[in-house]
């Protein structure tokens, strides 16, 4: 008689640390670590200290981009960075750096959150907004992830990982942040460059640009609330919608055909 061989303790170890919910452990471990060091690390002295003397030019925009990803992918305020960069290096220069920083830290938060947290976040995908949201961004990941950078209404960090959860495409993700980062990225640039002066026509542009935005994000999201909450599915009726116009008369058509 032969005795069936168990595994090795070292490939069990392997399987235990490579499961979905050791994965995603580790993800919010990362992102803990992470949240901390920023209250240590106080991002806001960047805009009151300035930049280092010794860096400037293209290489001062490119470093500033790297620690911009870093930092949103690290859940600093995007706001915030945005601002340092028009304080830091004006509108020209310091747009391109927060538009490919935001790009960057974007990618870096999907990244994680595809590699540690889809597997185990997607069987927990029940409830009614929980689909309704997973649906839209599975089928149509470019034109949501577009809107909801326009429209500022969720959070940067939510949104990346809310995208990652789902099965929408690096490319469409990465260029949809790209293209609806830039509208509002400006605004808060254009704010920071100004910042010395409060009440000039251009500050106080980019401050009612910022405001009319989030009253947009405010009524889109009012409107879809509504949506969901009547119970509407723009996507088509599924399984729990509503049933079809033709589903409805086809009792009617059989009687009429039996008689």
């Amino acid at each position: 008689m032969f005795e069936s061989a168990s595994p090795h303790p070292a490939l069990r170890c392997a399987r235990a640390l490579l499961s979905p919910w050791a994965r995603l452990g580790l993800l919010i471990a990362l992102l803990a670590t992470a949240g901390a060091a920023v209250l240590v690390w106080e991002p806001q002295r960047l805009i009151a200290d300035g930049w280092p003397e010794r860096l400037s030019g293209g290489t001062a925009v490119a470093l500033f981009a790297l620690a911009y990803g870093v930092c949103t992918a690290a859940l600093v305020p995007r706001p915030l960075l945005n601002l340092a960069a028009g304080a830091l290096f004006g509108t020209q220069a310091g747009l391109p750096g927060a538009v490919v920083g935001t790009v960057l830290g974007a990618g870096i938060a999907f990244g994680l959150g595809r590699l540690l947290g889809q597997d185990a976040l997607r069987p927990l995908l029940r409830g009614r907004w929980l689909t309704a949201a997973d649906r839209q961004l599975s089928r149509h990941g470019f034109r949501s992830m577009l809107a909801l950078r326009l429209f500022p209404g969720v959070p940067f960090a939510a949104a990346n990982y809310c995208a990652a959860v789902s099965r929408m495409g690096w490319l469409p993700f990465l260029l949809a942040t790209g293209l609806g980062s830039v509208p509002n990225t400006a605004a808060y640039v254009i704010a920071g460059s100004r910042a010395a002066t409060p009440t000039s026509p251009v500050f106080l542009a980019a401050l009612a640009f910022i405001a009319l935005t989030g009253a947009g994000a405010l009524a889109v999201a009012w409107r879809k609330r509504e949506r969901l909450r009547r119970g509407h599915q723009p996507d088509g009726p599924g399984p729990s919608g509503p049933p079809e116009e033709g589903n409805l008369r086809a009792p009617e058509d059989r009687d009429l055909r039996a008689a």
